[in-house]
């Protein structure tokens, strides 16, 4: 599907520092939790504002493991597109950016939370589906 994905410079930081405040594995954990976490903001990004690419690269396979299809898909049914749509790189990278950048800001203004706190929390406010 593609070869290499980078984060946004600004985000390089970020990723890094969430990673050891939150002790939930390496860094690809944390870009996993982003993606998902900005796609359940419900935001639809333009591609158009996709941001640069300075910031930690990951290959697929350390990015999503055996699991790129499912992380693929979300993308897919949240823009209606299908997963050959030239796009799709571009989308996992924005939401991956928009991600990180969200837990930055929360982790900034929440200090003590902890990596299991923060997804208890989210697993006990409930999820709301994706697109409605």
């Amino acid at each position: 599907m593609f070869s290499n994905i980078k984060t946004s410079k600004a985000n390089k930081e970020i990723v890094t520092l969430l990673t050891n405040k939150l002790a939930l594995g390496s860094e690809n954990v944390i870009a996993r939790i982003a993606l998902a976490y900005s796609l359940s903001q419900g935001n639809k990004l333009d591609v158009k504002d996709i941001a640069d690419s300075g910031g930690k690269e990951y290959s697929e396979k350390v990015l999503f493991g055996d699991y790129t299809d499912y992380y693929v898909a979300l993308i897919c049914l949240h823009y209606g597109i299908y997963a050959s749509d030239k796009d799709i790189v571009r989308y996992i990278k924005m939401h991956i950016d928009e991600g990180l950048q969200l837990l930055g800001e929360e982790f900034r203004s929440n200090h003590n939370t902890t990596g299991f706190e923060f997804i208890a929390n989210k697993i006990d406010q409930g999820l709301l589906p994706i697109g409605l």
